[in-house]
């Protein structure tokens, strides 16, 4: 695709001439039409912006981002304020830290790629301020949301290529994970969970001698009466614990069968483990009243269960490893 913006703009914003960045740059200087491909080449390893393409890049980037954030401002802050108060999503806070983690971890990989800008990046950007315009006109959040991981996938290919989009790919996308899924897949998901988590505890209870009767998501004891709301229905542990193995998956295996498997069996480990804590939440609420099911203990509860999870998944893991690598996975 030729380029559409001319090598002399972005020149400009970073003070080399010609910038080497932008596809087909050293083209358009005079000596470029008198030299041979070699002879090209080698003043492109020799000229004093090659050197400096990775800075006139990064400049052209910390201006887009003041755009990009001046132009998501109404997007952003009820975004960080249900991040903060939901705690359905407060994993959402650490996302971007772990993704900004892995990119300084993976820097001299994506600092190797060659910088092949591609207008491509442009439509693509387009496309994303689209799906904004769309996303604020309709009170979409979700819409508008993913529009930002989309324009800034489209940043980086107008300025740097496929090539280090590519390089950058996973951390850019696990940021998917810090976006509240819409209302209409939320109460859709919570719903049958409820009755799934309901099932596993009146059932658990039983077999621990505790009677117990289930309507619908109520669990009825001798005492007290466990009603199984939305943030019982797992939802919450299921929503961390797959941004949790999917990030540890990245940095401990290699396998992509592997990592495919262990994702998949989060979904069951969150639903068997979060029946494990209303079993644990009943038995306490006959033993101690009800309760003794409230305020920190309750959270202490789920998170003890959150890590029984977690701690399923590197279990399935090491059970898949060689027979002489069953140790601790390195965080490759």
């Amino acid at each position: 695709m030729p380029p559409i913006v001319d090598a002399k703009l972005w020149s400009r914003w970073t003070n080399c001439k010609p910038f080497l960045v932008r596809e087909g740059a050293l083209g358009r200087t005079p000596l470029a039409g008198t030299l041979a491909l070699g002879d090209r080449n080698a003043i492109r390893g020799q000229h004093p912006c090659s050197s400096s393409s990775w800075t006139g890049t990064a400049f052209a980037l910390v201006l887009l981002s003041a755009m990009v954030t001046i132009l998501y401002a109404r997007v952003l802050v009820p975004w960080a304020q249900q991040l903060w108060g939901d705690p359905n999503y407060g994993h959402g806070l650490l996302v971007p830290v772990f993704s900004g983690y892995l990119l300084w971890r993976e820097r001299q990989r994506w600092r190797a790629s060659p910088l092949e800008a591609s207008d491509w990046g442009l439509p693509i950007m387009l496309c994303a301020i689209g799906l904004l315009i769309l996303g604020t006109l309709g009170a979409e959040h979700f819409t508008a949301r993913v529009s930002l991981l989309m324009l800034i996938s489209g940043i980086i290919v107008f300025l740097g290529g496929w090539k280090t989009l590519r390089s950058i790919a996973f951390p850019i996308g696990y940021l998917v994970f810090m976006i509240p899924l819409p209302s209409i897949v939320y109460y859709q998901l919570t719903f049958p969970l409820q009755l799934w988590a309901s099932r596993l505890g009146a059932g658990g209870l039983v077999v621990l001698g505790v009677h117990a009767i289930r309507e619908g998501n109520l669990l009825i004891l001798p005492n007290c009466t466990l009603d199984v709301v939305e943030a019982c229905s797992g939802i919450r542990s299921l929503l961390s614990l797959l941004a949790a193995a999917v990030g540890y998956l990245y940095l401990a295996e290699r396998s992509t069968w592997k990592r495919c498997v262990l994702v998949t069996l989060t979904i069951p480990a969150a639903i068997v483990t979060n029946g494990f804590r209303l079993v644990s939440a009943g038995l306490l609420s006959f033993v101690f009243g009800p309760e003794v099911d409230s305020g920190a203990f309750h959270s202490v509860l789920g998170l003890a269960f959150l890590a029984l999870a977690f701690l399923s998944i590197l279990l399935v893991h090491r059970s898949l490893l060689p027979q002489g690598q069953r140790t601790t996975p390195q965080l490759s």
